[in-house]
């Protein structure tokens, strides 16, 4: 996490998100969401929290783990070529290019770093190994696009080789785009996800996942009582650990967060990852989370989290 937190007011930006993905968990009404663009192709959110199944799309094919391993390198290779872009946030193209969601912001917030005459905080990524693909079953994909979570090992803003874990999402005929990701903290590891016989990671529990992110942010806005979801976070956690610090600096409360990606652990657990975002008047800072709910339990384990301000 970085300690310097600067408060950006009436940041006018126009980025495009791409919505709530059914299947999981979206933003809660009132939630940050970036302006809107003009573009067609940008997809838009249900109308509700409760979305039906979803079903296959006859002309879309079937999205696989290799197609999803390239995909990553594509995004990454894309990424690098954009950093040595001048002032690359300053292209709302390149950062729609590349980004969805809660990372959409991350432009904006590099923004701040130049009115602060602040070094930029992204850094090329250089991929060590294969990545590892979380994916879930071809017809559990949303109609709306396809999404994926991927592991890959590269190093972190210190320079430090460690594992990340990102989520892409990608809209019918787009390519994928970052919608969150962090590292995993030193120690941590990703847990083993439940496969079914073909591979396939098995779907999270939809109001499991709502709750946990709502205790992050009963968590961090320090509103109201810890626990008030029903989940409360582990005593080790490290946001516990962080939270004294950042509360006495500029902190800025989160408005809400993006999509919740997750599955199943082997041992009947449950993994989330998503990203706590500002309103977007005052964007100077996401908070991505990787977590952990061991089976049985309402503890939230921390595994990984990355404050970009």
């Amino acid at each position: 996490m970085r300690g310097k937190l600067l408060i950006i007011s009436a940041v006018a930006v126009s980025l495009s998100g791409c919505g709530v993905v059914p299947r999981l968990i979206p933003r809660p009404a009132g939630a940050p969401t970036p302006a809107p663009a003009t573009s067609p192709a940008t997809p838009q959110p249900p109308s509700s929290s409760s979305s039906p199944a979803a079903t296959p799309s006859p002309t879309r094919p079937a999205l696989g783990a290799p197609q999803a391993r390239q995909a990553v390198r594509q995004w990454v290779a894309a990424y690098n070529a954009t950093l040595k872009q001048r002032r690359w946030w300053r292209q709302d193209a390149r950062i729609e290019a590349l980004f969805v969601e809660a990372a959409l912001h991350e432009g904006v917030l590099e923004r701040n770093h130049e009115v602060f005459k602040w070094k930029p905080g992204h850094k090329p990524i250089t991929l060590t190994g294969e990545p590892t693909i979380y994916l879930p079953r071809p017809e559990r994909q949303p109609p709306i696009g396809d999404w994926f979570i991927a592991q890959a090992t590269y190093r972190d803003t210190k320079g430090h080789a460690r594992p990340h874990v990102l989520a892409f999402f990608r809209a019918p005929g787009q390519s994928f785009k970052l919608a969150v990701a962090t590292p995993i903290h030193w120690g941590q590891r990703m847990p083993k996800p439940r496969l079914d016989a073909d591979g396939y990671i098995t779907d999270m529990d939809d109001a499991m996942a709502g709750a946990v992110a709502k205790e992050y942010l009963n968590f961090w806005n320090n509103k109201k009582k810890e626990g008030a979801s029903g989940y409360r976070l582990a005593r080790d956690n490290y946001s516990r650990k962080a939270f004294p610090k950042v509360n006495k600096g500029m902190y800025v409360a989160f408005a809400g967060h993006g999509s919740v990606f997750g599955f199943r652990t082997a041992d009947g657990g449950s993994f989330f990852l998503f990203a706590l975002v500002n309103a977007p008047k005052s964007v100077n800072q996401v908070l991505s989370e990787a977590l952990l709910v061991p089976a049985g339990a309402k503890t939230i384990q921390e595994l990984g989290g990355n404050w970009f301000s």
